[in-house]
C-alpha cells in the first residue's frame, strides 16, 4: 500500500470515527433533555408542562387515578393563567366512587414542583361541573407526590371560589409501578 493511499484511508477512518462521535454526543444530548430540535439555539420551548398518570398508593385499596396534559407556551412565558391542557381523575373504592375531567387554566412549576388548576367539564359527581380545582404534583422519579385542593375538605364539589394555581402540598404518594408524572420548570424573565 503506498503513503498516499494509506494517508487517505487514515483520513476516512478519521472522518468516520468524526461522524460517530457527532451522532453518539446529539443522541445522548437529546436522551438527557439537552438541546434538540425546539429547545436548540435559536428555538423555543414550552414554558412550563405537567404531563403523565400515576395511580395513589392507599392502604385501604382506595382505586385513584390521576392524569395530566398541562402546558405553558413559551410565548405565554410570563403569564401562568393562559396554560392550557386537559386533567382527569377518578376515586373508586369497593366499586363506588366518581370521576372528574377539565381543562386546565393555570399552571406554575418551579425546579420538580408543578401546580396546576382547572375547571371540570365532565363529571359523574353531582355539583363538580363547573367547580375548579387545583392540583400539586413534585416529580421525584418514580416516587411522585401529589396533592389536591379539596384535601381538607373531602370532595371538590365542596372547594368554593378557588383562585388560579391553588392547591395543596403533595401528601400522597404515587402507587410503585402505576405511571409517572413529569414537571417541565418555568423560567420567568424575572428569575436569574
Amino acid at each position: 500500500m503506498s503513503r498516499t493511499s494509506s494517508a487517505s484511508a487514515r483520513i476516512r477512518v478519521a472522518l468516520g470515527a468524526a461522524a460517530l462521535i457527532a451522532v453518539a454526543c446529539t443522541a445522548s444530548a437529546a436522551a438527557a433533555g439537552g438541546p434538540s430540535g425546539s429547545d436548540a439555539p435559536g428555538g423555543s420551548r414550552e414554558a412550563a408542562a405537567l404531563t403523565g398518570s400515576a395511580k395513589l398508593s392507599r392502604t385501604l385499596g382506595d382505586d385513584i387515578t390521576f392524569a395530566f396534559d398541562a402546558h405553558l407556551a413559551a410565548e405565554h412565558r410570563m403569564d401562568p393563567a393562559k396554560a392550557t391542557g386537559t386533567f382527569r381523575f377518578s376515586h373508586y373504592l369497593d366499586g363506588e366512587g366518581a370521576w372528574a375531567k377539565g381543562r386546565i387554566d393555570c399552571l406554575v412549576t418551579g425546579g420538580k414542583v408543578a401546580v396546576a388548576t382547572g375547571v371540570i367539564t365532565g363529571s359523574d359527581l353531582p355539583g363538580a361541573k363547573g367547580k375548579r380545582v387545583g392540583f400539586t404534583v413534585h416529580d421525584m422519579g418514580r416516587h411522585d407526590r401529589l396533592g389536591y385542593s379539596w384535601a381538607s375538605v373531602g370532595n371538590p364539589v365542596e372547594t368554593k371560589d378557588l383562585p388560579k394555581c391553588v392547591s395543596s402540598a403533595p401528601f400522597e404518594r404515587v402507587k410503585s409501578g402505576t405511571g409517572d408524572f413529569r414537571v417541565l420548570p418555568w423560567q420567568p424573565d424575572f428569575v436569574e
